[in-house]
């Protein structure tokens, strides 16, 4: 089975592997039946969707009208208003078939001008908290991507007390000394406020590289096991921290199983060694 984490301050032991569910973007309900029997079969117990997934809210909708207290369910909207938030929670909430999300996110807050209407008057926040208070969310975080989403998040805590923080980083990220010490700046601050931190991207080897994509991710993922397990492994070794799954339902049972597995964490020489056999490159265009 997958060790089990205290996730921040929300009381749940989460599996330190998330399900990552834009895997469920452009599923089938078989499909997606099929990687809930892996999930459970693991003893995975944290789902985390969005409302731009495609079809993933609906695809975990039927899982929840018997699994709903198996698992710590979190969704994201990408809305920066209030009332285009208030219609998001509500429309997730009607298309998972539940009366209550335990994490809800804000999608992707990195650009400065939707992070100045998100966190002001009329702006995104105040829906969240308005749906906290009454009962249709538990807790509330922000996510984002790129090179500048570590000090982003930083502007974020500083601005609201959020319960978690989500954003990429694997050994590429690791080796940009720049993203490392604003990610390592990130985590001090959760760990002293006891914030969930998730981590995405850890198996991300690069952009397409060609036309002939063979998986669901838009970026070029790693695909050989010993890749999978030395990426996996690297992340599953930073004390307190979460790994989301990738969005690819055929890659889900080789991250799982490569998590069951963990005992140490690689050394950066180790990754290093990997980084430059697998061809690992920017997901996001030249550091910032």
């Amino acid at each position: 089975m997958i060790e089990r984490r205290p996730f921040g301050r929300t009381g749940h032991m989460s599996t330190v592997t998330l399900f990552g569910a834009a895997a469920l973007a452009q599923a089938t309900q078989a499909d997606a039946d099929r990687a809930l029997e892996v999930l459970l079969r693991h003893g995975v117990n944290h789902i985390d969707t969005a409302a731009r997934y495609g079809d993933s809210e609906l695809r975990i909708g039927p899982w929840m009208a018997r699994h709903r207290k198996d698992f710590f369910l979190a969704t994201k909207t990408g809305s920066r208003t209030a009332r285009e938030a208030r219609d998001d929670i509500h429309r997730s909430l009607e298309r998972l078939r539940v009366d209550h999300v335990d994490l809800l996110q804000f999608h992707s807050l990195m650009h400065p001008d939707d992070w100045d209407t998100t966190m002001g008057p009329d702006g995104a926040l105040e829906a969240a908290v308005e749906a906290r208070r009454q009962g249709l969310v538990r807790f509330i975080g922000v996510t984002g991507h790129g090179w500048t989403i570590a000090a982003m998040h930083r502007r974020s805590l500083a601005r609201f007390d959020f319960d978690s923080v989500l954003l990429p980083y694997n050994i590429f990220f690791h080796q940009n000394e720049r993203y490392r010490r604003a990610f390592d700046e990130v985590m001090t601050i959760c760990r002293e406020r006891n914030v969930a931190v998730q981590v995405i991207k850890s198996i991300a080897r690069g952009p397409w590289a060609t036309t002939e994509r063979t998986h669901t991710t838009w970026y070029q993922p790693l695909e050989a096991q010993p890749d999978i397990d030395r990426a996996v492994h690297w992340a599953m070794g930073l004390p307190g921290v979460f790994l989301n799954t990738a969005g690819d339902l055929s890659l889900l049972p080789r991250v799982l199983d490569a998590a069951s597995r963990f005992e140490r964490r690689p050394s950066d020489d180790e990754m290093a060694t990997m980084l430059g056999a697998a061809h690992m490159t920017s997901l996001f265009g030249l550091p910032a």
